[in-house]
């Protein structure tokens, strides 16, 4: 199996288990340098790269960048350029950093981030549930009927249109689960009186909606999900709705190389040194040498 063959593959892979990653692409590598345009890998958001987008300092530069890209959600052009570079003009949707460990080439990566497709978990078997399925998908939700007690972690939100049916028990593990936009298909006053029966708190009852849905006089099934939609995508585009992160490692803490100056990303193999209680990290085993020598350590 070729290298490109694996890329494609794994990607694969981490799209159908909803993970979370950034697709980094060289696109352009001018000599020396150790990549060449086509090379591709992974940055998952632990900071873990899988494959290849040349050695460690310019990898440590991908793998810092494409963690910011995967907190704005938004591709970057990453200009990775050696410390005697000439300056370059900044320009929207790409960085340019400089890297002076590097022997005199440049690379340039594109970092495309990879979010899994907001999914909507419906519970009910009610035409309301089905023309939620229907319309959600069509606008490009991952929209699926759902169990009152099914899994909910993953849920951008949750709509409950199951006319009382498991109401208060999937509200409660929609709630418990941190999904962070939950709807409730009843009037008005039943609404009130089954979201008050559960005992949620003040944060809890903010994510809690009902009746759900913008205010459109709609009547039938299919206008109603068309209401209840336009008030997800609102929070989705508006508030910033997303899914719960879940169990996913926290970002991994960044320093300064106290030798070449570099943003550096704290990972397994990054280089360390502890001296005098004081621990340093470096973008190269080189910088680490060099550091170890000047503090006398071994």
């Amino acid at each position: 199996m070729t290298a490109s063959t694996q890329h494609a593959a794994r990607v694969a892979e981490l799209v159908a288990q909803r993970r979370r990653f950034v697709c980094a692409t060289v696109v352009r590598a001018q000599c020396p340098t150790s990549a060449r345009p086509g090379d591709a890998a992974v940055v998952m958001p632990d900071g873990t790269i899988e494959g290849f987008v040349g050695g460690q300092c310019a990898e440590d530069s991908v793998r810092s960048t494409a963690l910011d890209v995967l907190e704005s959600g938004e591709s970057t052009l990453l200009r990775v350029l050696p410390g005697d570079a000439e300056a370059f003009p900044e320009s929207e949707g790409a960085v340019t950093v400089v890297n002076p460990c590097l022997s005199g080439g440049a690379i340039e990566v594109f970092l495309e981030p990879k979010l899994p497709t907001a999914r909507l978990a419906i519970v009910g078997s009610t035409p309301i549930a089905d023309a939620l399925v229907a319309l959600g998908t069509q606008l490009g939700f991952a929209a699926e009927i759902v169990d009152a007690d099914g899994p909910m972690g993953d849920a951008t939100a949750v709509i409950i249109a199951s006319h009382g049916r498991g109401e208060e028990a999937a509200i409660t593990s929609a709630v418990e689960a941190g999904v962070g936009f939950v709807g409730l298909v009843a009037s008005a006053v039943r609404g009130t009186a089954v979201v008050e029966s559960l005992g949620l708190d003040d944060a809890q009852r903010e994510v809690v909606h009902s009746p759900v849905g913008v205010d459109l006089g709609a009547r039938t099934a299919e206008e109603i999900a068309l209401s209840i939609l336009a008030a997800v995508v609102r929070a989705v585009r508006v508030d910033g709705l997303t899914a719960p992160i879940g169990d996913e490692a926290a970002r991994p803490a960044a320093v300064i190389d106290p030798v070449c100056g570099m943003t550096v990303t704290v990972v397994a193999d990054t280089p360390h040194l502890l001296h005098d209680g004081v621990d340093y990290w470096f973008c190269n085993p080189g910088c680490r040498v060099r550091h170890a020598e000047e503090l006398g350590a071994a």
